[in-house]
């Protein structure tokens, strides 16, 4: 399944920093960073239930945003792009 994963971490605090970076580093994980709190993730279901589960392990429900939104088709088909895109296929090979 796809998915965009967006946040807003309350960084007013070193606290609050250390958590968007948190946040950060296990999107990275799941997916590909395309703007700089919005994550594209392709993941199974049971990668979702461990994804959702360590993200709200490291958010705090008061002072920040998490949003998860299960796309209903491939990238492809529902995301237009204007402007710079920093998404990359991964499914294909990739030449360093």
């Amino acid at each position: 399944m796809n998915l965009l994963v967006a946040y807003d971490v309350n960084t007013q605090t070193a606290a609050g920093a250390k958590r968007l970076r948190r946040v950060a580093k296990i999107c990275e994980g799941y997916g590909q960073r395309v703007q700089d709190s919005v994550f594209e993730c392709s993941v199974t279901l049971s990668q979702l239930e461990q994804f959702r589960c360590r993200l709200l392990k490291v958010i705090d429900a008061d002072d920040d945003s998490l949003r998860i939104y299960r796309l209903p088709a491939d990238r492809e088909e529902v995301v237009e792009v204007h402007g710079r895109d920093l998404y990359r296929d991964m499914r294909g090979p990739m030449i360093v």
